[in-house]
């Protein structure tokens, strides 16, 4: 079992280790298992990219990233250009439904509304749009359809689970209800349990996934 001192040095080294990323103005602290980000990036691409290199991390309970995007002045822009560079990213995006997508732009920041029959849909929008220059925040209220059937998907899911080589699928149990999909056992690592989410994620008509997996071994 890892101090917090330690699994702050593990964060603060995978961050200062991530390539895609400029952690000089990031603050890490941890508290009973639990880190918290602070301090600011000059991307939205960046900020993403901090979260998920502290997921890396083993031995992590939780992340709670509170980092800022401040914009260099050469990437600021208006909103209307704004959202003309998101509608062309996603039109260049095969896996985005852009007729059932609808933007809108408030000060850097990017909302989207709409339906989708897949959330692999929603999340190809949003991934879209992350890396673009100028974005300082993205709220994703796009919906899903709803499932057909809980326990097909359920099975499904679980299917799914058990042909991933990374994890131990005999530690989740899927409990569907409606649209919404709960995960509950043990995984290894936040990195593991976010894998375990995407899957789930991925079946026909869920719209959200409660995950409630837990760490450690």
């Amino acid at each position: 079992m890892k101090t917090d001192a330690e699994l702050r040095t593990d964060a603060q080294e995978e961050l200062n280790g991530e390539p895609a990323l400029n952690s000089s103005g990031i603050r890490v602290a941890v508290n009973d298992g639990i880190v918290t980000l602070t301090g600011y990036v000059n991307s939205y691409a960046e900020k993403e990219a901090a979260e998920h290199a502290v997921k890396r991390v083993s031995g992590l309970n939780a992340v709670v990233e509170e980092i800022e995007v401040r914009l260099p002045s050469r990437d600021e822009k208006a909103d209307t250009d704004l959202a003309e560079v998101a509608e062309d990213a996603l039109a260049w995006n095969v896996w985005v439904p852009l007729d059932r997508i609808k933007i809108t732009v408030e000060r850097a920041w990017i909302t989207l509304d709409g339906q989708v029959d897949h959330y692999f849909e929603k999340e190809a929008t949003e991934s879209a749009l992350r890396r673009l220059r100028g974005v300082r925040g993205i709220s994703n209220r796009i919906t899903v359809k709803p499932m057909p059937s809980a326990k097909n998907t359920e099975a499904e899911i679980a299917a799914a689970l058990r042909r991933n080589a990374t994890l131990n699928a005999q530690e989740i149990i899927v409990t569907a209800l409606g649209s919404k999909v709960t995960l509950t056992g043990r995984v290894r690592s936040l990195g593991e349990r976010e894998e375990a989410a995407r899957i789930a994620r991925a079946a026909p008509g869920v719209f959200e996934v409660e995950n409630l997996i837990r760490t450690g071994a």
